[in-house]
């Protein structure tokens, strides 16, 4: 009920949304994941973009919000998808990452709940569908689906 509250508030607000996710990844290969409060799962960082930021810098200031993360060489980007859920007008730009470097340790806040670096073979309880089917992606298992 939350997130449809809140993606109709966005609806009103912005008829058409752009967002980023980003597979951050550290030296040592671990993904960086985020467990939000408003929503149940483990996710890769990102958010929206705002207005007059183009997409990349939209993604730096993402990572230091909600990981600390700063990126120590430009991210690439992956593909780009259509969030249906979001009332089919949310587009989600699909970056990687390596070698991200986190500034400090992310404390708890209003919209992160839990995160942290995880080994690809010891990844956490409550990964979501979608962040499964994008980390396939960028490890060249699977194609890009348009949709999120």
């Amino acid at each position: 009920m939350r997130i449809r509250l809140m993606a109709l508030l966005h609806l009103i607000s912005r008829p058409m949304t752009i967002g980023m996710r980003c597979a951050a990844f550290d030296a040592a290969g671990r993904l960086f994941l985020v467990r939000h409060t408003y929503m149940p799962g483990w996710y890769m960082p990102g958010g929206g973009m705002e207005p007059g930021q183009t997409a990349e810098e939209a993604l730096r200031r993402e990572l230091q919000e909600e990981a600390n993360l700063v990126l120590t060489e430009a991210p690439t980007l992956l593909s780009v998808h259509l969030h249906r859920e979001a009332f089919g007008r949310d587009h989600v730009l699909f970056y990687r990452a390596r070698n991200v470097r986190q500034t400090h340790p992310k404390v708890p806040d209003f919209e992160i709940a839990e995160s942290g670096f995880f080994a690809l073979d010891a990844l956490p309880d409550g990964l979501t569908a979608a962040t499964r089917r994008r980390l396939a992606e960028a490890q060249g298992e699977a194609t890009p689906d348009a949709s999120w």
